[in-house]
């Protein structure tokens, strides 16, 4: 049983719980980014989170200038990529399933996996400098995630084209696409936050928990299917392209990929 009140500092996350609030930092200096490591501790912290009937409220931040610049593309390795992934999206759907609040804060750069977490989260705020997007088909791959659900919050179009192109936006562009709240000076990031925070736990847990529930029920029934058969077209199709491979290395050795449409 978690207690009360408590700070959990892991290798690369750092849990602070003070009821109805857990508040959880992303913690891979400088670019937070998402290894291995980091999706396991994520997982444990969310279970935990989870079973305590007295959080209500999930507030995600990244320790730093930065909210997450993505997952470790080391960890897209072909001896790696399965078990990444399963991980990965262990804690995407974790984030999904939840019943409690969940409120993405945004500074610096939130790209690839750091933005997939964001943009599943049932609220986010960032500040107007803030970097988002889906730059993987710039390594010769596509978001899993994003595929799947970043249609339903920014609409056909403009999804395909943060995706195809892999383009980088502002927090202010994010929000009005709709993949953010609200965008703010970034002195007013933690502030209007909090504003929401203390909005919610001013609330009733139960009826919290139970209408997010049915604001999700639509969405739920689909993603779950969807996230199964993006993932399956990633691993089965997309990662046994020579150009895949060639993003990833490319990347890794710090030269322009040469691409062959193979």
């Amino acid at each position: 049983m978690m207690p009360a009140q408590t700070q959990t500092t892991y290798s690369r996350l750092t849990l602070d719980v003070r009821p109805p609030i857990a508040r959880m930092f992303l913690s891979h200096p400088p670019l937070n980014i998402i290894d291995v490591a980091m999706m396991e501790e994520l997982a444990h912290a969310l279970a935990e989170i989870e079973a305590h009937s007295g959080i209500s409220i999930i507030v995600i931040s990244g320790d730093g200038n930065s909210f997450s610049a993505g997952v470790d593309v080391a960890a897209h390795a072909p001896d790696k990529v399965e078990s990444m992934l399963a991980k990965f999206h262990k804690v995407i759907r974790a984030l999904v399933c939840t019943k409690k609040i969940t409120i993405a804060s945004i500074r610096g750069y939130c790209l690839g996996g750091g933005a997939e977490l964001a943009m599943v989260c049932d609220m986010a705020y960032s500040t107007e400098s803030a970097q988002w997007g889906f730059p993987e088909i710039k390594l010769g791959c596509y978001p899993p995630v994003a595929a799947t659900a970043l249609a339903s919050l920014v609409g056909q179009k403009r999804a395909a084209d943060l995706i195809l192109t892999g383009r980088t936006i502002s927090g202010a562009q994010a929000a009005e696409m709709g993949l953010a709240n609200r965008a703010v000076p970034d002195g007013d990031l933690t502030a209007v936050v909090e504003e929401s925070v203390q909005r919610l736990a001013s609330l009733s847990s139960a009826s919290l928990a139970i209408t997010k529930k049915a604001i999700y029920a639509w969405d739920s029934m689909h993603f779950d299917k969807g996230l199964a058969r993006a993932e399956k077209i990633y691993l089965e199709e997309l990662m046994k392209t020579e150009d895949a491979q060639e993003g990833l290395n490319a990347f890794l050795e710090k030269r322009r990929p040469k691409w062959k449409g193979k």
